[in-house]
């Protein structure tokens, strides 16, 4: 999961992830970390400063097609939707 750093995230949110989460999900986002390093570089691109945050909650959702990535979120005004990212993740249960 060395990968991530280049996402900036700490050794420790990385081996926390590792930690707490699924080893099938585990090995699924280390055999597509192209796919997960683009829709996290996405979410980066877009503003949200908290991606980070919101990759460790939702994990999951970054094994998506790029291109479903992009349309979750491209259904919103960027500037609202960001805001509303960075004040609270958990609006991404409602995407």
């Amino acid at each position: 999961m060395k990968f991530l750093e280049k996402y900036d995230f700490n050794k420790e949110q990385i081996a926390s992830f590792l930690n707490n989460s699924p080893k099938k999900l585990i090995d699924a986002i280390k055999e597509n970390k192209k796919l997960v390093g683009k829709n996290i570089s996405y979410l980066k691109e877009l503003g949200v400063t908290n991606y980070q945050k919101i990759f460790l909650e939702y994990y999951d959702m970054f094994l998506n097609d790029h291109s479903h990535f992009v349309n979750i979120f491209s259904k919103y005004e960027p500037e609202d939707l960001i805001a509303k990212l960075n004040k609270n993740i958990k609006v991404i249960e409602y995407l």
